[in-house]
C-alpha cells in the first residue's frame, strides 16, 4: 500500500480515494501527516486549506459535536469523505475547562501563548503538594459524505499533569505545561515520533483505522 500523500493540490481530480482533513491548525496538519503517512491506507488526505474551505463554526457543546460539524462541513463543500479532529485539554479541578474552547480559551484563537498563560494563573489558587491532574482529548470523525447518519467516531485520552511553567520547545498548544511522570518529560519535550505513538491524536487515529472497512 502506498504512503499517504497529503500534498495534493486542489487543481488535480477527486476521486473516492480521496479524503479531505477538515482543519487549518498548522500543528495538527503537521502531526496528522506524519501519523497518516505511517498508516496502511491508500488513500490520499488533502487538508482543507488546499481546497480554499474555510473553518466551520464549532458551535457544539462537545467535542463529539464539534468533530461531526467540522467533517460535515468539509464534506459538503468538497464532495469528498471528510475527517475532522477536536482536541483539547480537560483539567477536572477546572470542570474539564478549557475543553473545546482550549484553542481560545484566553479569548484569541491560536494564542498558545495567551492561553498557557491563562491556564497557569487559573490553576495558581489550587495547587497544593498534590499535583493537578489535566488530560489531552481527541475525537476524531469521519463521514462518507456530508450527510452520513452513520459518522465514524474515534477518541483517545492522553493522561498527565499540569506544570506551574513551561518546559520544551517542540509540540504546540499546552504541551509545555503537559507533564508525563512516566517519561519525566513534558508533550514538548518528545521527539514527533515519540509523541505519536503514545498521544491523544496517535490513539485516535488507531482507533479510526481500526474501523475502517478496509
Amino acid at each position: 500500500m502506498s504512503a499517504i500523500n497529503t500534498s495534493l493540490s486542489s487543481t488535480q481530480s477527486t476521486s473516492n480515494n480521496q479524503w479531505v482533513l477538515a482543519s487549518n491548525n498548522k500543528g495538527k496538519l503537521s502531526e496528522f501527516k506524519r501519523l497518516f503517512a505511517e498508516a496502511n491506507l491508500d488513500v490520499t488526505i488533502i487538508p482543507q486549506g488546499q481546497l480554499d474551505i474555510e473553518d466551520a463554526v464549532e458551535d457544539g457543546l462537545s467535542f463529539v459535536e464539534n468533530a461531526i460539524i467540522k467533517a460535515r462541513h468539509a464534506s459538503r463543500i468538497s464532495g469528498l469523505p471528510a475527517i475532522a479532529d477536536d482536541s483539547g485539554l480537560c483539567v477536572p479541578v477546572l470542570g474539564n475547562a478549557p475543553g473545546i474552547y482550549s484553542a481560545r480559551y484566553a479569548g484569541e484563537h491560536g494564542n498558545d501563548s495567551k492561553n498557557n498563560s491563562k491556564l497557569i494563573t487559573d490553576l495558581q489558587s489550587m495547587r497544593s503538594e498534590q499535583p493537578i491532574k489535566g488530560m489531552f482529548v481527541c475525537v476524531l470523525a469521519m463521514v462518507r459524505h456530508a450527510d452520513d447518519s452513520l459518522p465514524i467516531i474515534a477518541q483517545g485520552l492522553w493522561q498527565g499533569e499540569i506544570l506551574e511553567a513551561p518546559q520544551g520547545e517542540s509540540g504546540f498548544g499546552y504541551d509545555p505545561l503537559f507533564w508525563l511522570p512516566d517519561l519525566q518529560a513534558t508533550a514538548a519535550s518528545l521527539s514527533a515520533s515519540d509523541k505519536n505513538r503514545i498521544s491523544h491524536r496517535g490513539q485516535a487515529i488507531q482507533q479510526l483505522l481500526a474501523q475502517l472497512p478496509l
